[in-house]
Formats: C-alpha cells, structure tokens, sequence
C-alpha cells in the first residue's frame, strides 16, 4: 500500500518558532508523505531543511511503547499510582515546593495549561519552569518592562514590508531559514537592506549589507550608541514620545556609553547608525545571542528603546520582533509556564490576579511568588530541596547550563518521573519513572509561533503501544490526587475552551492576551480551526499593537529603560583565555532524539566541532581536523577542530546538539556556566571561558555499520547515514586485540577481511555475512583518510573493494552533504561548477535543486562558488 488513497491532513511542523504549516498523509507504512501547506501564513507552502525531512524521523526503533518503573515495564495503572502517590507523599511531608515540573516547548497549549494548572493550582506550588527559561526569558523580562506585558508588537508581514532587516544575535538563515527566504524575497523585490550583529560570521551574512562582528556581550552598549545618534540627529519622534515615560534617563546613561567596547570601527559604527536613522521602516529581529546573557533583559530593553524613541512600532514594515526557538514556546508563555508567571499573561504576585485564577479553577490555593527558575530549580534538586520531579519532553542532562552537576542531581533526586517518547535520553535513564508520550504526528492540539498565530497540530499517526497525549497524562494524575472535576478532561478541545474562557477573565486586568472569541468552538470548530493570530475577541482578530500609542502598563505609557552595558559575568583570563560561544546547526535540533534519525540531516555536519580561528589554532599548534581538549572548573569536552575566520581571534563556537547517546565527549554545555540574567533568570549560553588544549590521542578510527553501534573508546560518536551508521573513534591506549575490539564495536561474528601494518598503525577490517558488508573499521595513527561518504553508502552493498577506503572511478564520491533538502554533495557541486561552467548560486540551483528550497545552504554554495573561480580563471 503506497497511501495514494490516504486522506492529507493539515498540521504544523514541530521544530522552530516559525510555526510553518504542513501537509500530512500517511504512507501506508507507518511513515509520512510531509509537504509545506501554501495556503498556511507563516510559510505559504515553504519548508526548511528539517521540515522537509520530517518523514525520516518518525521510526518506532527507539520508542518507548509501555510505561517503566526502576527500568522494569509496568502497567499505567501501576505507574500513574505511583507518581500520584509519591508527590502526593513528598508534598505532605515536605510541603508543595518540595516538588517540581521541568516542562518544554515542545508540548502542545493543552498539555502545557494542564500541567501549569496541575502545579500552580493544586500542588500549589510555583515550581514548574519550562526549557523555554534557556531561550527567550529576558524578552519576556524586556517586553513586561516597557510594555506591561509580553507582547510581540507586529507580524510576518512586516519583514516583507521593511525596507532594513537588523538581524542581532540571530543566525535566521540557519535557526529560522523560511523566515530569512521570505526577507531574500523582499531584498529582491523591494530592496531590503540587511544588517547582521553577531561576533560569528554565520550564512545570515551572506546576503548582508552589512556585518557587525561585535564583541561578545556588547549589544547594549551599541544600541545605546544608536539611541544617542537617533537624538543627535534630531529622529526623537515628539507626538509618539508623548506615550512614553524614561526617555530622558534613557538618553542621559546612552550617552555617556562607552562604543570602544563593543569592538567596532567607527567605520562601521556610522555605516550602521546612516542606515537605522536613515530608513523609516525598520524591524529588528532577535534570538538567542540577545536573550542568553547576563544581561539579556537589558540588551532586549536597549533594543526597544530605539523603536520606541522613534515611534517605529506597531505600524507596517517596523518594530522590534523577537523570533522564538521553540514551536510552542510563545504557547507556553501563554498559559504560564514559566515560574514566574500565571496563565494568560497574568501576573503571580499580583493578589487580584491570583484570586481570579483560584476562582476560575477551583483550586485550593495559588502560590504568593514566583518558583524557582531553571537553573535555581536544579540547584534546588542537587541540595535536595526538591525531592520530586516531573520532566517532560527536554532533556536537561545535557540541554542545561552545567550540565554535568544537573545530570548528578537528577540522578540523586529521591524520585524522578520522565514523560518522553523514547528512553534513549541521557535524562531518561536517569527516571524511576518513565511514562511514554505521544510523539508530534500523533498528538492533536495548538501551538502558538513567533508572530502570535495560533495553529492546529493534528494526529496523522495511531498512537503506537501504550502512549497517551500528554494532557491525558497529567490530568490523570491530577484526578488520582483527589481533583476529580478540576481534571476531568475528556479532549483537547474541552481544555482549549477552558482556557479561552480565563483570557476573557485576564482581559479585565488589561491584559493584552485574549482568545475569548474561541471559548465557545464545538468540537467540530475546533478540529477545523484555521491558523488565527490573537488577540480573539468579539471586536478584533489579530493585528498589531502598539501603533495607537497605547500599552498595557498602569499609565498606558511605554517605559523606556536606562541601561548601562555589562560586561558577561566571565571573563577570559590566563587559565581561561577563549570565549566559547555555544548554538544551532542548521539540519538538527535540540538534543537530537528527532533529527538524529534521518540520515539525510545527519549528513551535513555529522562530527560535533569547535570553530577556532586560524591565529589560534597556529598558537596551539592545531592541524586542520585535530581533535581538541576544551575545559574549564565545570567540565570538559572533546570536539574536532574546524579552523576558520568566521569566529574572532579568542572565541570558538561548538553546537550544542550531542548527548551521552550520540557523542559522550561533547556534551558542551557542561562547560556552560549558570550565570543568570538577574532579571529574566536567563542563563549566559554565549560567553563562557575555557582553555584548549590538543587531544594527542594514540590512534584514530572511523567505522561504517549496517546496524547500531558499540563505541568504549574515549572519544566516539554515532551518526545515522541510509546503510546503517557511521563512527569517529579515538583514543590514548591502543587495544590488546584489534580484531576482538572491532568484534565488541559491531557486536559481530561474521567473517573478517583484515588489512594489517602493525609498525604503523594501521588495522582495517571488513566483516562480511551473506555476500553483503555488515561493518568496516579503520584505524591509523593520524585522522584516518578515507573517503568518508563514499564508505558510508557501502554497509549491505558487495563493497568487494572497501579496505581500500577510495571510492572506484566510476563510484564518484559525493562528498559531505550540502544541499540537505536534495541530498546534493560538495564534491558534486564543486564538479558542476566547473564542468558546466556555473557562475551563481541560482545557476547551481538550476542544475542541481541544490538551494531551491528552504535555502539554509546558499551560503554554503556561495562560499564554493567563490573557491572555484580563481581555478576557472587560471584555466
């Protein structure tokens, strides 16, 4: 059955905050046919790379399919008493912030009211904080400072319509890359300029006008130097200050800042300034190199001050945008799952609004104050404060900041539960607990995007083995506790309706959050909800705010703040000369347990990295693809180096997607400090301090497999290609029997074909069953040089040739993959180029797809068009 006569549903993809629309239908295989919807706002029918690929990650291989108590499979009956009955007990004995929940964007609205209800109504406790803390916290500081509430001002629309794009701290082309296809369509059309402040050169600045490479941490100090400029050049717009409170105070401290800090020429400086005060319609976009900083609410602040000075707000083609990294994380803003927040942009320590939400649930208390924040909140659990504790769909064993300190106190938290789709996390095997979700095809709710559309995520899929919706889940257990009516949800629409209604009850307070003109969907409306943007009222869909000059403070006045730049909180010393600056790739996301199983998003970058700068790696005497130490008080990692301008002299950049069950050595954010934005609780991501060292290991190895993988040596990792997977191995003491350890390595007893030159140390083996390659293994004492994604393709092939390591003549070599959407090689690229001649990126594109769909790569082919030109012109 080929699913031709499947039915096609409407959902939204599970990645980004872009919130793009999809079109869903089954395969007839349990897979996926997954197409952009054209008819969806936020990407009309375009996909990224990872959207494209969704299909390719829906494999049951890893799945967890039953309920699990101390790693025995239980019933949920047994299970769902076990959870109710513990926290019931720890918050007895303890009191209710003796427990917490550690939720994700990655839930569904639904889920995440539930569990925000759960917690904050009936356990009573603030105590539950969400991955989203380590992403977009300081804007919602910066938003709730100047407007009273956490409003995002304009719209998609307003990229097309903006004649300069600021892009700062965000690599859009990568993080969020049909956002920055639809600004290179305005560019074209209309002339769009572009500005990119980031200290990496990224693929956003290949399509710049202008890059600003800025010292790291240094964003308020520049946006104070343009809010000076502004009124030096006389922009203060008067009528709309008329609206706005602190611009005065504002203007004395951004005067009296210091430029030199930020690193910049004054060159570049003036260039920047001639743009921002010569362009009416300006709409700055930013992420996380704003938001994960020490002073994160500040920069988000100094960024709204200059908008707000020139009445550049809430009107078409202007405004401060933040772009979110999660697919529901403006969802979990929403319903209040951040600790310090309440439902429907209400505030905790605000008596009335308690009351209000009490009320409206029936609930025996709301907690005074705000609970502990992420990183507060893994303290708490290594001191043993919180003894109980709920994580649901993240991964904090390697997501959050110290990683290795939050990994040992969850696994010393007396009672641990884990809501996940898969065990195979380095947090689940840390659960007493684990309860199997539903996975993104097979869940049915709402997610919010960066631009307040709200959209409909649908079940495609059945929901495999014993999983259950994650609403389904907490509601269980809050009924098992003894709140029967406060949770007895039968849908997702019933909990939608429910939550409508308490925004109609916010809006009283002057919320700028309200859905009220949905409290009253039929089940029907409901499953036919069409992408909406909020506010919903009886009066008004959608829209911008802002424009009218009114805001949501007691006054309805804007604050603009006096911000001073803070240096991060560490700073490079003798011990800890380097900046290490942690982020994205474009093909993978998050930790990893989606992305990781399609080989096609496994192929771009398929070996964790550290970029350092070319001077640098010279001092340390670092040879292109040496394997690096990278250490610090809180741990340490091993990565290959990748040696490159695009970082500064003094900072590197590492990803930060492996984990313990991908690549146990590069687990970067266990160097990552929790130091905190005082204001947002938002940890610094972007500016830790660390020492490099060369990783002289003894030997060298890469393996190729048809089935999983065994690696014990100390460097490792594991990525999925279309045969199989394949391994980077390295280490300091060689095996006694190379033969027995390629034998443990594939868990193999199939013949052998072994080349061997002990002297040099080199060993290579080939197992074969049945005529077919099962696995290959090679090791020297160097990088091993083989054609790497040529012997890839080989496991379940004849590969009569395979020790070899080459690929045959007429077997050509595509090279490390580029064009993730096509599948498109370097090597094969760099041919056409110069076969056919090619000139631009689009030619490339004509001739190979490469780049004609979400378009995250033509910084990459630019780059080799760029490189071959010197060879065609000496040809």
């Amino acid at each position: 059955m080929d699913g031709a006569g499947l039915p096609t549903t409407r959902s939204t993809c599970p990645y980004c905050g872009v919130g793009c629309g999809v079109l869903l239908r089954p395969d007839g295989q349990g897979g996926l046919d997954v197409r952009g919807d054209p008819d969806h706002p936020a990407n009309r029918g375009k996909l990224c790379s990872k959207g494209s690929q969704l299909g390719q990650t829906l494999g049951l291989d890893d799945r967890l399919l039953s309920p699990k108590i101390d790693g025995e499979t239980a019933d949920w009956d047994s299970a769902l008493g076990t959870v109710a009955s513990r926290f019931a007990a720890t918050i007895a004995e303890y009191g209710p912030d003796s427990v917490a929940l550690y939720v994700s964007g990655q839930l569904l609205t639904e889920d995440y009211y539930v569990a925000n209800k759960l917690a904050k109504g009936f356990f009573g406790t603030a105590n539950i904080d969400t991955n989203s803390r380590l992403c977009m916290a300081s804007t919602v500081a910066g938003h709730k400072r100047a407007f009273g509430t956490d409003t995002v001002p304009g719209t998609y629309d307003d990229l097309e319509q903006a004649d300069l794009i600021v892009l700062t701290g965000s690599n859009l082309a990568w993080c969020h890359p049909v956002l920055y296809q639809r600004i290179l369509a305005a560019r074209k059309n209309r002339g769009t300029r572009i500005v990119v402040i980031d200290p990496r050169r990224t693929a956003s600045c290949d399509g710049a006008d202008l890059h600003l490479a800025l010292a790291p941490g240094s964003d308020v100090a520049l946006f104070n130097g343009l809010l000076s400029e502004i009124a030096q050049r006389g922009l203060i717009d008067a009528d709309f200050a008329g609206n706005v409170t602190g611009l005065d105070e504002a203007l004395a401290t951004a005067r009296s800042e210091d430029l030199s800090v930020t690193g910049l020429s004054d060159t570049d400086l003036s260039a920047f300034f001639d743009l921002w005060c010569g362009t009416e319609k300006v709409v700055t976009i930013f992420s996380q190199g704003v938001n994960q900083s020490t002073s994160g609410s500040d920069k988000v602040n100094a960024i709204l001050n200059c908008h707000l000075a020139t009445g550049r707000i809430g009107q078409p083609g202007t405004g401060p945008f933040s772009v979110t990294g999660q697919p529901n994380a403006m969802g979990g803003r929403e319903v209040g799952g951040l600790a310090n927040m309440l439902a429907c942009h209400l505030d905790i320590e605000n008596a009335e609004h308690r009351q209000t939400v009490q009320g409206f649930w029936s609930a025996p208390a709301v907690p005074t104050s705000a609970g502990l924040k992420a990183v507060d909140m893994f303290r708490a659990v290594g001191e043993g404060r919180i003894k109980a504790l709920w994580i649901i769909h993240t991964n904090p064993a390697v997501s959050m900041p110290e990683a290795d300190r939050v990994r040992d106190a969850i696994d010393g938290c007396d009672f641990v539960v884990v809501s996940d789709v898969t065990e195979r996390t380095d947090t689940a095997r840390l659960a007493n607990v684990l309860l199997p979700a539903t996975a993104w095809a097979e869940k049915s709710g709402t997610v919010t995007n960066s631009d307040r559309t709200i959209s409909r995520q649908r079940a495609v899929l059945p929901a495999p083995g014993d999983a259950r919706p994650d609403w389904a889940i907490l509601a269980e257990v809050g009924r098992r506790m003894g709140w029967q009516s406060a949770f007895d949800y039968q849908s997702p629409a019933e909990i939608f309706r429910e939550y409508a209604a308490l925004s109609g009850f916010a809006a009283r307070f002057g919320r700028d959050f309200d859905i009220s003109g949905l409290q009253n969907l039929s089940d029907e409306e409901y499953d036919t909800l069409a992408p909406v943007r909020w506010p919903v009222t009886a009066t008004r869909v959608g829209g911008r705010f802002f424009g009218d000059g009114r805001f949501f403070t007691p006054d309805g006045k804007a604050r603009m703040l006096a911000v001073n730049h803070r240096a991060p909180a560490a700073s490079p010393c003798d011990a800890r000369p380097f900046v290490l600056n942690t982020g994205r790739l474009r093909d993978q996301w998050h930790t990893m347990t989606r992305t990781a199983k399609s080989s096609r998003l496994s192929a771009h970058l398929p070996e964790p990295f550290l970029e350092i700068h070319p001077k640098d790696a010279a001092r340390l005497r670092l040879s292109p693809a040496a394997l690096v130490r990278v250490e610090n008080d809180l741990g340490s990692a091993i990565l290959r180096a990748r040696i490159t301008d695009a970082v500064r002299p003094g900072e590197v950049f590492a990803p930060m997607h492996w984990t313990g069950e991908t690549a146990p050595s590069a687990r970067i954010d266990a160097l990552v400090a929790g130091a905190c934005d005082p204001v947002s609780g938002q940890p610094e991501s972007k500016a830790s301090t660390v020492s490099i060292s060369e990783y002289r290991a003894r030997w060298y190895g890469f393996a190729v497999c048809s089935g999983d993988l065994h690696p014990t040596a100390p460097y490792w990792t594991r990525t999925r290609t279309d045969a199989g997977y394949r391994s980077e191995l390295a280490g300091k003491a060689e095996p006694d029997d190379w033969e027995e350890f390629a034998r443990d390595l594939f868990a193999t007893d199939a013949a052998v074909q072994i080349v061997d030159d002990p002297k040099r140390g080199n060993h290579r083996f080939a197992f074969h069953a049945e005529g077919r390659l099962v696995a290959a293994l090679f090791v020297s004492r160097s990088p091993t040089a083989v054609t790497r994604d040529y012997i890839a393709t080989l496991p379940g092939t004849e590969a009569p040739a395979v020790l070899s390591g080459r690929a045959p003549a007429d077997r050509p070599d595509p090279g490390p993959t580029i064009c993730s959407c096509f599948g498109v090689g370097m090597n094969t690229i760099v041919q056409a180029i110069e076969e056919q001649a090619l000139t631009s990126v689009d030619a490339i594109g004509a001739h190979l797809q490469a780049g004609t769909n979400c378009g995250s790569c033509r910084a990459e082919l630019a780059f080799l068009l760029e490189k071959s030109r010197p060879m065609q012109a000496a040809e």
